[in-house]
């Protein structure tokens, strides 16, 4: 159990950088759109390209993954990721930081899967929502700390400095990692070697897997569709400053930080599909009041994206124990390389489409937010219903 703790608490850690990598693009939003003189459809692009080539190389990745020790998967996929995240913190324009966002993307593509992956590994089914819970945390502490702090460096010294800093904490981890996770290798023996297209094959077989893999995607398109124009719509619609985006980050980072926890406690003891559809309704009214909001108090505001943080992010927790038990082992690595892709594509296309949506009017204030936010409750409920088919392998009822 401390060995278990331990290696939890480092892959939290590595969870951190990657998190604050791609979430420091939200609130970076108005000041990048000033700084390249972009408009939203260029800006959701932008975002989208992280997660558009994390997809492509995840995918890729599922045909051999399964071969190898994750221990040295995780760690390729993170030195990669560090220097994708470097040469955002020195791209000069747009288009070198769009370069810069899919190498970053292309190597964190790995990143994910291979943390999920090896919690399933590692985690027994009966407490890993709690590990889970725990990995949420090190999104509560980006929130809470590192986004807070890196809009702060960026207002007073420039947008390039977060990404700067989070690639000089990305140093510091990789030797902890190389020292401290062992080797994970079980797996190996009984994968399919000279079968390199089986875990499409086992997808194509087993109509389980589908419906992980279609749960997952709606999922994050009702996730991503609203998340990347917040930050800008809180600026330019409900009257924040570019400085006072760090409340949202810090009020709603500190309340996960308690309620991630939580929630994957209450998953394991209730059952993950009765803790996932329980957020999952709650989940749709700050959906519901961020993107209807009009110009108030940003402390009514802070109140509907606390919410948003809580409740929505919360659906994640039990969701991703769900999906690590949807296939045995040695098919794992593989389909939670899929699984991230998938989802990473369809966060990617969410994040694009909305884009088009939303306007901006002659006063610089975002039109049409209201639409994507209807879109994203509709998808949120299928996911209620989708959860209800999925079947666990060999670990109970969910």
């Amino acid at each position: 159990m401390n060995k278990e703790k331990i290696i939890v608490l480092l892959l939290a850690a590595i969870n951190f950088t990657h998190i604050i990598d791609f979430m420091i693009m939200m609130p970076l939003g108005p000041q990048l759109m000033r700084t390249f003189q972009i408009n939203p459809q260029e800006f959701g692009l932008i975002v989208s390209a992280y997660t558009f080539s994390a997809g492509i190389s995840g995918f890729l990745a599922a045909f051999f993954v399964d071969k190898f020790d994750r221990k040295q998967v995780l760690l390729f996929g993170y030195i990669g990721f560090l220097v994708g995240t470097f040469a955002c913190g020195i791209a000069p324009s747009y288009a070198l930081l769009m370069t810069a966002r899919i190498i970053a993307g292309t190597f964190g593509g790995l990143i994910g899967a291979q943390i999920f992956a090896i919690i399933g590994d590692l985690v027994p089914y009966e407490r890993r929502s709690s590990a889970m819970g725990n990995m949420s945390a090190a999104f509560s502490v980006a929130s809470v700390i590192g986004i807070p702090f890196g809009l702060y460096i960026a207002t007073e010294f420039s947008w390039h400095a977060p990404f700067l800093l989070v690639g000089a904490l990305g140093v510091m981890i990789v030797p902890l990692v190389y020292q401290m996770l062992p080797k994970m290798t079980a797996h190996i023996q009984h994968t399919s070697i000279n079968q390199p297209f089986a875990v499409i094959q086992n997808i194509v077989k087993d109509r389980n897997q589908q419906i992980g893999l279609f749960f997952g995607t709606i999922l994050m398109i009702g996730h991503f569709s609203i998340i990347p124009f917040i930050s800008p719509y809180m600026v330019a619609n409900v009257g924040f400053s570019e400085k006072e985006l760090t409340y949202i980050y810090l009020v709603g980072g500190v309340l996960t930080f308690f309620s991630s926890p939580l929630v994957g406690r209450l998953a394991d003891k209730y059952g993950k599909l009765r803790m996932f559809t329980l957020v999952g309704i709650l989940a749709l009214l700050p959906i519901f009041l961020i993107t209807n909001m009009p110009r108030i108090p940003i402390q009514y505001a802070l109140v509907a994206t606390a919410l948003f943080f809580v409740f929505a992010s919360s659906r994640f927790i039990p969701a991703n124990a769900m999906i690590t038990a949807l296939v045995s082992p040695q098919q794992r690595g593989g389909f939670m390389s899929i699984s991230s892709s998938v989802q990473q594509l369809a966060s990617g296309f969410a994040s694009f489409a909305a884009g088009f949506v939303i306007t901006k009017s002659a006063t610089g204030e975002l039109q049409n937010y209201q639409y994507v936010g209807y879109a994203s409750i509709l998808v949120s409920i299928a996911c209620i219903f989708v959860a209800q088919k999925l079947k666990s392998v060999n670990v109970g009822k969910n």
